[in-house]
């Protein structure tokens, strides 16, 4: 886009992640003028999440990018699982799925937006605004038309004829226009962490360790365990820091005890990362002129990891609902119908509700008895009505309810793939 044509788009998409990031692709390479705001320089971040789920991949595959993206640093998992009194039981199973990407794959999520973003660049009608943050949006007769934002410490304005908020759980587009998500009840908090991994260390892939009341997460990333322990809502990170950080340390060992030659690595309580778990969503997820998306719509917990694939299928609904009535815009002035708005929430209502039901179920579960089913533990998980269960958890956590297929067809070609 020239000087003169950045302060107007079509489409406005306020946040970088996985939903802003798939939903400008999409729109990039069907013809719609648009531009990405990010409110921070690079997409460099710890602990987001790094799972890039089965669906994303199909979605991924329909977009002839999934070979490009497993040419990137990534590990492959198969199943997640549970260990408790020394014992592994399979929670998911995605090896038993028959479709083209039976796994999960592991990809720093910065690694990730960079790709997206990257094949977005290809288009010469996709515009990135890194270190540009939204003030306010602009109104004409009720009307969103545009945002407010700051790049550094000036002050512009960018017109558009749709704003799609994908800036989070704290979004501020959201805020902006008066929507409010209802939170739903959740009974833990979780702190993050990092390990070093050794050669010898167990094949883990993701699992859940637990004993007594506590429970540690530990997500296999080669050279490093990605690692998490949960803890009760409210007061659970008092509590954590009056017991100290040798305590905490101790909870790892006995929780993974093949970890006690390096937990000193957790050099203090303030060397974890707090992750305020939320479940909340909107009610109405459009006004006229905006729509919103991913986690700014529906805040998910980390139950399954799924939040990653939640933000992609909902860009691709958007786009599939949208170029249309975009192009129609960019072409003859039209505006988008608000009912194509609304059409987008409905699309998306019921697989965001169900994922979101079975996570605070999950969350209400006693882990240490609830999710035995009859019958004695085994070593590996291979009972026949474990392994169901398994398979019918893995096909929930990979593709969710109603997993999206790529509509909205490419119209312009993209340039050289970015190196």
């Amino acid at each position: 886009m020239s000087g003169a044509e950045s302060e107007a788009t079509t489409a406005c998409v306020v946040g970088g992640g996985p939903a802003g990031a798939m939903v400008a692709l999409l729109l990039a390479r069907a013809g719609v003028d648009v531009t990405l705001l990010e409110r921070h320089g690079d997409f460099l971040r710890d602990f987001r999440g790094d799972t890039v789920h089965p669906a994303t991949l199909d979605v991924l595959d329909q977009l002839e990018l999934a070979e490009r993206l497993h040419a990137r640093p990534h590990q492959k998992i198969g199943s997640m699982s549970m260990i408790r009194a020394g014992r592994r039981r399979e929670l998911a199973d995605f090896r038993r799925l028959k479709v083209k990407f039976p796994y999960i794959t592991m990809i720093g999520q910065w690694d990730f937006l960079d790709f997206i973003t990257g094949e977005a660049a290809r288009y010469p009608n996709f515009r990135l605004l890194m270190n540009s943050s939204l003030h306010d949006v602009l109104r004409v007769d009720g009307r969103v038309r545009g945002i407010r934002y700051r790049h550094g410490d000036e002050h512009h304005e960018l017109r558009a004829e749709l704003v799609i908020a994908a800036d989070g759980r704290r979004s501020a587009t959201r805020a902006a226009v008066g929507l409010h998500p209802r939170a739903k009840g959740v009974s833990i908090d979780v702190v993050l962490f990092r390990l070093s991994r050794r050669d010898d260390d167990p094949t883990e892939g993701i699992t859940l360790r637990l004993d007594g009341g506590d429970v540690l997460g530990l997500i296999d990333r080669g050279s490093y365990w990605q690692s998490f322990v949960e803890i009760p809502k409210g007061d659970g990170i008092r509590a954590l820091r009056a017991a100290g950080i040798e305590a905490f340390r101790d909870t790892v060992v006995r929780l993974a005890p093949f970890l006690a030659d390096r937990v000193g690595e957790i050099e203090s309580i303030d060397a974890l990362n707090f992750l305020d778990v939320r479940v909340d969503r909107l009610r109405r997820w459009h006004v006229p002129g905006l729509l919103v998306i991913g986690d700014a719509a529906h805040c998910m917990s980390p139950v399954g990891g799924v939040g990653v694939n939640l933000a992609v299928q909902d860009a691709v609904a958007t786009a599939n609902t949208l170029v249309e009535p975009l192009l129609r815009c960019q072409d003859e002035g039209l505006p988008v119908p608000r009912s194509a708005l609304a059409a987008v929430q409905r699309r998306r209502r019921l697989p965001t509700t169900t994922i979101q039901l079975l996570q605070r179920a999950a969350l209400r579960v006693d882990l240490n008895g609830a999710t035995a089913g009859p019958g004695p533990d085994t070593d590996d998980g291979a009972g026949a009505g474990t392994g169901l269960v398994a398979g019918l958890m893995g096909r929930v956590i990979a593709y969710g309810i109603r997993p999206e297929r790529v509509r909205s067809r490419r119209i312009l070609t993209p340039g050289r793939p970015p190196m």
